[in-house]
């Protein structure tokens, strides 16, 4: 399935990260709309992973040593302050 941005984002509140890999041929990070819709989200961040070896395009997202450092980083953006 590839990217839908849906209404209604602005009303997002928490802390959002939307990871994709430069290799993803579903979600093509060439198109931008990661980037442009991201910016809907109060506290939305796009982090685009670069392609490497360890990266399977699309695949990428049952990888989580490939992202696990972005998860560890919003679990941190999200701990009450």
């Amino acid at each position: 399935m590839g990217l839908r941005p849906r209404p209604g984002a602005e009303q997002i509140g928490a802390p959002l990260y939307a990871v994709n890999s430069a290799d993803d041929l579903i979600n093509p990070p060439e198109l931008g709309i990661l980037e442009r819709e991201i910016k809907r989200v109060k506290k939305g961040k796009a982090v685009v992973v670069p392609m490497s070896a360890e990266t399977r395009g699309h695949g990428t997202h049952t990888l989580a040593k490939v992202w696990k450092q972005y998860l560890e980083e919003l679990l941190h953006a999200s701990e009450p302050h």
